[in-house]
């Protein structure tokens, strides 16, 4: 099986600043994560495509029990890209003291920070980050 967009391509381009997805030459839609299928249609037909990096928060949580290694609270939020994927990652730079259901329609823009591994990982990653625009 032939994987168009690797996770490593994937933390690589992350590292340059870039959000990589998959476009469907089928139907056009946008997958992310990168998979083997697309997400609408099931179509292989994909190519790797970068993302604008700017989405709409669509929903949020703010964790305060963490899991091992995480130090809590901190906010995880689900938004939708202009593209039409969704992405789940770390609110950063507000307190998550604060964060409250104005936030929800709010205009982000996607970047990442290495986490470092744990017990349960296969090593440092970098992980999705929004900020507000």
């Amino acid at each position: 099986m032939e994987y168009k967009l690797t996770y490593e391509q994937f933390q690589q381009g992350l590292e340059r600043g870039e959000l990589l997805g998959l476009k469907c030459n089928t139907c056009n839609s946008v997958t992310f994560p990168p998979m083997v299928r697309c997400r609408e249609c099931n179509s292989t037909d994909l190519e790797v495509t970068q993302m604008s990096g700017k989405g709409t928060i669509r929903t949020f949580t703010v964790i305060r029990v963490a899991p091992e290694g995480m130090t809590p609270p901190y906010v995880v939020a689900m938004a939708e890209t202009d593209e039409g994927a969704w992405v789940m990652g770390n609110l950063v730079g507000i307190d998550p003291d604060d964060a409250h259901m104005g936030l929800m329609g709010k205009k982000v823009s996607l970047g990442s920070h290495l986490v470092k591994g744990d017990t349960y990982s296969g090593g440092d990653s970098r992980v999705i980050t929004f900020s507000l625009v």
